[in-house]
């Protein structure tokens, strides 16, 4: 097997075809099957084609073939923002036939997804009300907008994510996250979370605690460290690289969703782009498990 995009393409429809293995719908099939679909939906994002419009004139140049049928624009966002549930459980497939999907120790982290700039565009936006005025510290800014809570390896692989207004406090949010999905913790006794001092909290300590986990940060500059906290440094800046490949080669902050349908399925698609990614290197033997160099021409 190679890693170039087409090798990559066909063996992620072949696994999503196979999963899915019988149509959803009743009666005649889609002229683009929902596997089809999410297949394009991720080579759009490896590709770093952010417009809908562009990237359906770009396909039958660059990629001829690929995909029997194409739909129009109007089609393509109406089928894409309906498949945002396979989407996620696609993540979750994909991720999980990796070895990498067994590691005892995760990374959280929450970084900024800006949905608009100008006053104008905030009153007017659907997204009102869920996107809010946030300040991201790490670089120094105010934005508007939402913040991407990831759950990964520390090779980058998500575990768990989701999106949350730009206020929202991250412990509650890390908790909510595997509340929703126990079976996570379930299965993984002793499993170690890495996170930041925005994590610092005796009830959330106690919370992992109580399903088996682990929450190791860094303790405030007053405080005696704790056992292990010398070697958290290095480790906390993998959740950064992460974001860093989200966000400077699957253009996170680009997504151009207007509503909150629009921005989730975009964040979900690009997600799914670096798990497959991942998945790819993994299964060809790449050295580099993240790099997204031989998918991005």
């Amino acid at each position: 097997m190679t890693t170039d995009i087409h090798t990559l393409l066909t063996a992620l429809y072949v696994k999503i075809d196979d999963w899915l293995d019988k149509p959803r719908r009743t009666g005649r099939p889609p002229k683009l099957s929902d596997a089809e679909l999410i297949t394009m939906a991720v080579a759009q994002a490896l590709l770093g084609i952010r417009s809908e419009a562009r990237w359906l004139r770009f396909l039958p140049r660059h990629l001829p073939g690929a995909f029997p049928y194409l739909p129009g624009q109007s089609g393509y966002n109406k089928r894409l923002r309906a498949a945002l549930p396979l989407l996620k459980k696609a993540i979750r497939l994909v991720a999980a036939d990796t070895d990498l999907w067994f590691d005892d120790v995760w990374v959280t982290d929450s970084t900024p997804v800006e949905c608009g700039r100008s006053r104008p565009t905030v009153k007017r936006s659907d997204l009102a009300g869920w996107a809010v005025y946030g300040y991201c510290a790490s670089h120094s800014r105010f934005f508007w907008g939402l913040r991407l809570h990831l759950i990964c390896t520390p090779s980058g692989l998500p575990i768990s994510w989701s999106l949350a207004d730009a206020k929202a406090d991250d412990r509650q949010v890390l908790a909510a996250a595997l509340e929703e999905d126990p079976g996570l913790l379930a299965t993984r006794p002793g499993q170690l979370i890495i996170a930041d001092k925005g994590y610092i909290s005796a009830e959330l300590d106690r919370w992992l605690a109580e399903r088996g986990a682990r929450l190791l940060r860094p303790s405030y500059r007053n405080r005696t460290p704790r056992p292990g906290e010398h070697l958290l440094k290095p480790v906390r800046q993998l959740i950064e690289s992460v974001n860093d490949t989200l966000k400077g080669q699957l253009d996170l902050e680009l997504h151009g969703g207007r509503s909150i349908e629009g921005v989730t399925v975009r964040i979900a698609q690009r997600i799914l782009a670096m798990t497959a990614a991942i998945w790819h290197n993994r299964t060809t033997g790449q050295p580099l498990t993240r790099s997204l160099i031989a998918y991005d021409h």
